[in-house]
This record gives structure tokens, sequence and C-alpha cells, in this order.
């Protein structure tokens, strides 16, 4: 073997001499960007350890004085809940020990406990507990009417939202926003954190496709409060015709974006867990297709399958359970892939989608009809067919999202 410089050359010494000096230097890098990023992820802890995040609902003081004298409505769910000393109190509760005057609550998509399955006609009740009269904006009517809105003074939302576009919760939001305008009544929205607003990502809304599962021009994943869009929903004009709302935004205490936040209470039923959430907007897509992603297991949105994959190791059997009383392939051994131990993602991975759409049969119809308005635009669909792997449909998403941001920068209440 021949040697550009010979070894034990005084040139091959210094050469090696140099190498190892590199090295060295390489290891002492790493180790001081390992020890910056690790400070930094503990500044973050120490921060949220000192300085918990408080919801706007706990931060009664703030809103209770306009809810004085006045004929109130709440647009609330399981979700809507006050901590005190560890224990969790219904908004609802807690507002009635205040004296306030509730007339009627509003209950959104799976209804006012939490406990329908995703899409589920929900009809209007009377809450056992409190006698009040619980009238559905997901069942005949997803809109309040003017009868529906009568004799009110202020309308009360909070609910508990997780900064997906086709998570339904926004829409109600913006429904009653409307229906508020429309009918002169003012709003105020309690604000909650966004488990998933570190970041925005995904297939921008076209208008033609809006619906309930998205209403306005945002990309799949927003990276904003409740609070934050209620008052870029109003500000850009969104609602019908343009009208605004008298809208009044509670805000969070102590909230960056940045910062995690474990939601304590499952916020429907198919989403037990922070995986899940985290896992909802790539995931959330096979709600349009025909494949299974976890309904009828303890493990919705962290797993996916079919009982046409490929045979591996990894399956399950889907059954009738909370929140999924008839899911897909009900009763079937399904072989699939098993999400639950991945790291926390900030982007929306569409690598599911585009592994499970090349294992599905020639045979079998993958997408289904709703597949278009979970995306938000036919582009998606076309992508997959047409062979584009994930990194790739994802790199057609950027022009539309730094758009957006620019939009978005207006309506920040938290850094």
């Amino acid at each position: 073997m021949k040697y550009l410089i010979q070894p034990k050359s005084k040139y091959y010494i210094l050469v090696s001499k140099l190498l190892v000096f590199i090295f060295i230097l390489g290891v002492i890098s790493c180790k001081e960007n390992k020890n910056k990023i690790n400070t930094q992820i503990a500044s973050i802890v120490t921060k949220a350890k000192t300085n918990p995040i408080i919801t706007a609902a706990n931060q009664t003081e703030k809103y209770l004085p306009l809810l004085k004298n006045k004929k109130v409505a709440v647009v609330a769910n399981q979700t809507s809940v006050i901590e005190v000393k560890s224990r969790f109190v219904h908004l609802v509760d807690t507002l009635l020990l205040h004296h306030i005057n509730i007339v009627k609550v509003f209950a959104p998509e799976h209804g006012f406990r939490g406990k329908a399955d995703a899409g589920e006609h929900i009809v209007d009740d009377v809450d056992v507990k409190t006698g009040l009269p619980i009238l559905s904006l997901h069942g005949k009517t997803r809109k309040a009417t003017p009868k529906m809105l009568e004799g009110i003074d202020i309308i009360v939302f909070d609910i508990q939202d997780v900064g997906v576009r086709f998570y339904t919760y926004i829409s109600t939001m913006s429904n009653m926003m409307e229906a508020a305008a429309e009918n002169n009544i003012p709003i105020i929205v309690l604000d909650r954190p966004n488990p998933n607003g570190h970041f925005v990502d995904g297939p921008m809304l076209q208008t033609e496709h809006k619906s309930f599962l998205g209403m306005h021009p945002i990309p799949l994943v927003y990276g904003m409060t409740i609070g934050e869009y209620a008052k870029m929903v109003n500000g850009e004009k969104w609602l019908k015709s343009g009208i605004q709302c008298d809208l009044t935004v509670i805000p969070l205490k102590n909230y960056t974006h940045d910062l995690a936040y474990h939601l304590p209470i499952r916020p429907s039923p198919n989403l037990p867990n922070d995986k899940s959430i985290n896992l909802y907007p790539g995931l959330g897509f096979f709600e349009g297709t025909i494949i299974n992603a976890g309904r009828g297991t303890e493990f919705q949105f962290q797993r996916y399958g079919a009982p046409f994959f490929p045979k591996i190791d990894f399956n399950y059997t889907p059954q009738p359970n909370f929140g999924s009383k008839n899911p897909k392939f009900k009763g079937e051994l399904c072989y699939g892939v098993d999400l639950s131990k991945t790291t926390k993602l900030s982007k929306v991975d569409v690598s599911a989608i585009v592994d499970a759409y090349h294992k599905t049969p020639k045979n079998q119809k993958f997408f289904g009809k709703t597949f278009t308005i979970h995306a938000g635009n036919l582009k998606l669909q076309q992508q997959i067919e047409s062979g584009m792997n994930a990194k790739e449909i994802r790199a057609t998403w950027q022009k539309d999202i730094e758009k957006f941001k620019k939009v978005r920068k207006k309506y920040l209440i938290y850094d």
C-alpha cells in the first residue's frame, strides 16, 4: 500500500498530531453543545416548576366582574375546569358557587361530559347535577340560533384545544363568535395552553374545501392557543360577511409556546395521553382512509394497521370501547406499526400515511370521501398517489406556512 505521506516521517507525525487535535476539539465542541442544550432544557423545566402555567379559568378575579348581574351562557365540556388544591372543579359549578346566573350551557362534539364518539350527533339534554339545559352544537345545528341565544347577555367559551385544524372545537368557537356578533352579544374566551403550540406545519386549507373540519385558511397545525386563534378569526374578519364580535380573551399566566403542557383531562375520548395528542396531526389523516389508527384499543392515534397489511410481529385487534363503539376492522386481527415509543414531534409527519398507502393492496380503496376535507385540499392525496415521499410533500407546504406566520404574528399573546 502506498502512502501520500510516509509513516514515521516528520510530516506524517505532524499530520497525525493535527488530526488527533481536531478530534479532541470536536469532542469538546459536542460536549459543549450537549451541555448547552441540557442547560436550556433545565432552564425551561425550572421555569415551569417555579412559575407554573395558570389557565384563564383559574383567574376568576379577571372575569367574574364581567359576569355579575348578567344572564350567562357557557360553552363547555369536561375540560372546562378550575384547579383547586390538586382537585378539578367544573367551571359551571364554580360560577354557580359565585352566584353567577347561568341560563344555559352549550356542548361541542363529544358532548358536555365528553363521552360521545367522534362525529356522533349530540342531543339537547339537562345536566343532572345542576338542572341546567344543555344545548348541542354538534347535532341538528352547529351554530347557535337567535332563539337559542334569546335572553343571553354574555357568552363564556372555555374548552381545551389541541392545536390541530380538523379538531372541531375551534370550529365550534368560530360559529359561536359569529352567532354572538349577529346577535350583539359579547363573548369571553378563557384561554388554555396548546399542547401542539411549539410548531406550525402541515398543508394549508384551500377555501373551496372548507367544512366543519376546517373553516379558515390555516395550516393543519397553527401554533396558537385558542384565545390567540379567536383574535385572529375576529381580526382577519373570517366570520360571515366580515362581521366582528365583541371579543375578550382572558390570557394565561406564565405560558410560552415552547413550554410543554400535560393535559390533566383527556380532551376527547380518543386522545388519552400526551403521545396521542402529539401524533394526532399526522395520524388524524387516517380518519379519511380505510386504515385503523388505534381506535378500538387503548393506544388511539399511536398505531395504525389493517388486516391486509404484510404479516409482521406487531398486531392488534380493535374492539368497541370508550369513545369508539364501532372501530374500523372491529374484531379483526390488524398488522401494523406501533408509534407509542417515538420521540416528541415538532412537525406534521406524513410518513405513516405514505407507508400505509404503499402497504395497501390495489384492490382496496385506500382514500375515503372525507380525506380531502381532513387534508383541506386535493393536493395531498394527489401527492401520495404520485409516489412522493414525506420529505418531498412537506417541502411543498413551506411557502404557505411562511405567509401564514406573518398573519399569525399579529395575534400572538405569548412568546
